[in-house]
């Protein structure tokens, strides 16, 4: 039987200890018991979110208030009387955002909001330095992001033109003030208030409202076109499943390995003097990696949470089925498995390096690009000394696998045999590299950090300095041409590459130093990331991948959110005018898009052919037996037609599939919560020839709608009819 670790009991902790004896039947701290019993309450409240309390049955409001309500009452049970600043931060900045001039308030905000976390983290330090006890920093970081990402929203929806946002921007833009009680939802709802993930406020309003789905799939919007489409809502059984077992074998792993594996030990000066310099190596890179899955258990918790009550649908993928990751914090095993250091950070913590990438990455001068996001990425962290020492090595380390690669890639890629060694070779120097440069990131102290770097004798900081200023003098990198596309930018390209042609307009000048030329690395700045966070202690790569070269020309087939061919004509308009679809359209590229080495793409195949079987047994056998958690549907969000239905009312009736009849339409989502209009959207949902002012359209829509649910719709629909 499984011996659960011992963990300290910490005094300092103020929340609830009405379940001490739990905590001591189970072998945990309280604080710890608390967190995960606010989440499984969470995971079956999301499931009463989304059925019970749909937006086609209840108003916006009644669902603001219960989230806003459940979370501030998971607040105040975790932290005691700590939850005051969990209301004391979003409303010193609403009280900001509400008296500032949009065009200096994004600034107001994120000073006002780090001043305040800063400070907290501060105490922190000072009443309890070095502890693992869950601590109201965390949720203040996310509440920060929130606040800071909806003020540079506002900011550009109220000032900056279209032209000169970019598609993320334009996506997240906000033309309308929100209400106190919008605003408070989106900061403390239950579903994202204990370990995130970030969700940007208009993703969010959009989902509460029930027209989340309405943006996702593209094609209602041509109105030429004489069918029309009923979208319903995909069911996230699948995902919700198998997000919650790998979340409980992450508390597994992590359960039965840090007691093997304690951080702590390794400032000890047994350790320290008595272990051979192999041993300290592996023991960094298995005490590290016993930490991650910590934070993998709570991300993955928290994702599933979200997607079970309806939050989270992002599109389709290549087969058809409906993809739940739109706000995903993490990919294990892309992670674990990764060949290089670009793809580690790429998939670690995404949400943060969303916000990074939206709020400075994109806004400030490139030259300064890299330094300010690893400044504010530092800084939101914390104090603590072995941050800064983790991510001073990560960017040493970093550059130096980028210069690497460029040398020695290209030389392994003539035969299959030799293309696998080198992903397995660098698979595990990958492994050996991050346990390498995080390891003060767990320690937090600067006297153990350094002492076990000497013991090290900082070899990989070595190898790094001699790999980007010395190897480049004496071995030929691979040979690259340079051409021009149609918009001007400039492309590199070469030989031994899946994917070697990158766009360095906007590129950081920073990524061009110490003798490092753009390679094929270049593409992994289609994420744009900028690193890394956790609300306690996690893996560095923070603001270092942010001296890579930013960004890569996003192409048209690299999200894809239209299962169906007639959606193609629709698409490519919505393209060619560069407009996003969504906010994964917005702010990043499917991580199944990014080059992904050999290796850990087969292993991912592997994976997934052998789950296929579970998934098939899972929807055949609980969807018979499990009702209350998830709320089951077949087949959903597919074309749906009605030739012979009626509208009420009508002589005789017109079918829903004439060109003359009134069909089921998305509605314009801009102008329902930016109360403005676009002139320049074709796609707009405004000016059907039957409807002469809004409110005809929208009554008759009403009408349609309420006829498809009585007669051949059981299924719930997701567009907010009742509204």
């Amino acid at each position: 039987m499984l011996e659960p670790p011992k963990f300290i009991e910490n005094d300092c902790y103020i929340g609830s200890r009405s379940f001490t004896w739990l905590a001591d039947m189970v072998g945990l701290s309280v604080d710890l018991v608390n967190f995960l019993l606010c989440q499984i309450l969470a995971l079956f409240l999301a499931s009463l979110f989304r059925s019970v309390l749909h937006p086609s049955k209840v108003s916006s409001k009644l669902r603001h208030t219960f989230a806003l309500s459940i979370g501030l009452a998971f607040g105040y049970f975790c932290f005691g009387q700590q939850a005051i600043h969990i209301a004391g931060l979003p409303a010193i900045c609403y009280i900001v955002i509400r008296t500032q001039d949009p065009r200096i308030v994004q600034r107001a905000v994120l000073l006002v909001a780090m001043c305040y976390l800063l400070c907290i983290h501060l105490m922190r330090q000072l009443y309890d330095y070095g502890s693992y006890a869950l601590d109201i920093t965390g949720p203040l970081m996310i509440i920060t992001q929130k606040v800071t990402s909806l003020a540079f929203s506002i900011h550009d929806g109220f000032v900056r033109g279209d032209e000169e946002l970019t598609k993320a921007q334009q996506y997240h833009a906000i033309r309308k003030m929100p209400s106190a009680l919008e605003y408070f939802s989106y900061v403390w709802h239950f579903q994202s208030i204990l370990a995130g993930p970030l969700v940007f406020y208009k993703d969010y309003i959009e989902f509460v409202e029930g027209y989340n789905l309405l943006s996702s799939p593209p094609g209602n919007g041509n109105l030429e076109n004489s069918k029309r489409e009923v979208v319903l809502e995909p069911s996230p059984t699948k995902a919700v499943i198998r997000k919650v077992v790998g979340s409980l074998v992450c508390a597994f792993i992590f359960m039965k390995f840090v007691k093997i594996y304690p951080v702590k030990d390794m400032k000890e000066d047994d350790f320290l003097d008595n272990t051979s310099v192999l041993y300290k190596y592996w023991y960094a890179m298995m005490a590290t990696t016993c930490i991650r899955f910590k934070y993998y258990h709570a991300w993955l918790l928290a994702d599933a949470i979200c997607n079970n009550s309806g939050l989270g649908f992002t599109g389709y993928d290549k087969d058809g089925n409906p993809k739940w990751d739109l706000i995903s914090n993490i990919n294990v095993l892309s992670f674990e498995f990764s060949t290089n250091m670009r793809d580690a950070i790429n998939n670690w913590n995404c949400g943060t390096n969303r916000w990074l990438r939206t709020l400075v990455y994109e806004r400030v001068p490139k030259q300064y690009g890299t330094l300010l996001t690893f400044a504010l990425s530092a800084v939101w962290h914390g104090f603590y000394p072995g941050y800064y020492l983790t991510f001073a090595t990560g960017a040493v380390v970093v550059t130096a696998a980028r210069t690497g690669r460029r040398l020695f890639r290209h030389r392994f890629q003539s035969t299959q045999v030799t293309r696998m060694f080198y992903d397995i070779l660098t698979c595990l120097i990958t492994r050996v590299v991050l346990g390498y440069a995080t390891f003060p990131f767990v320690l937090l102290e600067f006297m153990g950090s350094i002492k076990l770097y000497l013991r090290f004798y900082l070899c990989l900081h070595i190898i790094s300095l001699v790999t980007i200023f010395i190897l480049p003098k004496f071995i030929r990198g691979e040979r690259r041409s340079r051409t021009s596309n149609s918009n001007g930018n400039v492309r590199l390209s070469g030989s031994g590459n899946v994917k070697d042609a990158v766009t360095t307009n906007g590129g950081s000048p920073a990524a061009l130093t110490a003798g490092n030329d753009l390679s094929e690395d270049g593409e992994e700045d289609k994420h744009a990331q900028c690193k890394v966070h956790t609300p306690t202690h996690q893996q560095p790569a923070a603001a270092l991948h942010n001296t890579t070269e930013q960004q890569t020309s996003e192409q048209p087939n690299n999200v894809n959110l239209r299962p169906r061919p007639q959606q193609q004509q629709q698409q490519a308009q919505l393209e060619k005018k560069q407009m996003p679809r969504c906010a994964r359209d917005a702010v990043s590229v499917p991580h199944d898009q990014c080059e992904m080495d050999q290796l850990s793409s087969k292993l991912k195949e592997k994976i997934e052919a052998e789950t296929k079987n579970i998934e098939e047994f899972i929807d055949k056998t609980v969807t018979e037996t499990v009702s209350g958690i998830v709320e089951f549907k077949n087949d959903l969000m597919r074309d749906i037609e009605f030739p012979k239905l009626k509208l009420p009312g009508s002589n005789g009736g017109i079918p829903l599939d004439s060109s003359n009849g009134v069909g089921l339409r998305k509605r314009n989502i801009s102008s329902v919560h930016d109360n403005s209009t676009d002139p320049g959207n074709d796609t707009a949902d405004l000016h059907h020839p039957l409807e002469e002012n809004g409110a005809a359209f929208l009554k008759k829509e009403i009408e349609v709608i309420n006829a498809v649910v009585q007669q051949a719709v059981p299924a719930v629909l997701s567009n907010g009819h009742a509204k």
